[in-house]
């Protein structure tokens, strides 16, 4: 894939936000409302917005937490195969070393 494709994603998705963000502060700053209505309605977005980035981070951990343990389960049973596979190809070797005398032996 070529980088020159566009926006990304996670750019787009920004964007978005922020153009979200931005209208609803417009829209209430420009509403018939009186300041401390507005003031209100600002600061219980935010308390809502704060919470939802909680929920979202703690959900997100959660998902991350899982995934490295299932990258530490996955590594450690490579791990184990890479160990047992080079115990055998030891013993195989050692086994064609301690061979190897009572073949030339018999050729003689």
């Amino acid at each position: 894939m070529s980088n020159d494709r566009g926006a990304s994603f996670f750019e787009i998705t920004f964007s978005f936000l922020i153009g979200s963000a931005a209208g609803f502060i417009l829209g209430v700053l420009f509403a018939p409302a009186s300041g401390t209505e507005t003031r209100k309605k600002i600061g219980e977005t935010a308390v809502k917005t704060g919470e939802k980035a909680k929920e979202s981070y703690e959900k997100i951990a959660k998902e991350a937490e899982r995934g490295m343990k299932i990258v530490k389960e996955k590594t450690s049973e490579g791990l184990d195969t890479l160990k047992e596979f080079a115990e055998r190809k030891q013993e195989g070797i050692f086994k064609k070393k301690d061979e190897a005398p009572k073949e030339e032996e018999g050729k003689r």
